[in-house]
């Protein structure tokens, strides 16, 4: 069974897709409702899994009449893709901004599921069991050309 966090992150993710305009206006409170949780659940979802790096713009206003919108930002062309490989890894990328890469291009379908699952137990923290920033550095060039190989086809 999957947990709430899961089933709030599918239910966004549904109706994202469902909207003509790739964006979702939401209250909090009536999502939570909905879920039967805390609206502090709702923030931990769209914070942890609605993030830059993995391809959503959200914008929040707090107040009575406040409300969460979520954009989804869609990679446009190939050369695009690659360029912003370049620009977000640079010369050494965290875990995290790698694994949040690799979901925004999994996403996309720029790589398929088994490709973006095996590039992040390449560039994980077990695999690489180096001290930072080292780690980071070979971290970077391993994405860098993993995904320019895969993107290359």
């Amino acid at each position: 069974m999957r947990n709430i966090s899961d089933l709030i992150e599918h239910y966004l993710k549904q109706i994202l897709q469902n909207s003509s305009e790739g964006a979702v206006e939401i209250q909090r409170s009536d999502l939570a409702e909905k879920f039967s949780c805390v609206p502090s659940q709702i923030n931990y979802v769209i914070g942890t899994r609605f993030t830059l790096e993995k391809g959503y713009y959200v914008e929040s206003k707090r107040g009575g009449g406040g409300y969460i919108r979520i954009q989804r930002v869609d990679l446009p062309s190939l050369e695009a893709v690659q360029h912003h490989i370049h620009q977000t890894v640079g010369d050494q990328i965290d875990q995290t901004a790698a694994e949040g890469l690799i979901y925004q291009l999994a996403e996309s379908r720029f790589l398929t599921l088994r490709e973006a699952r095996l590039i992040k137990a390449a560039v994980s923290r077990e695999a690489l069991a180096l001290k930072l920033p080292l780690r980071d550095e070979i971290r970077a060039k391993l994405v860098k050309a993993m995904l320019l190989t895969l993107l290359a086809r």
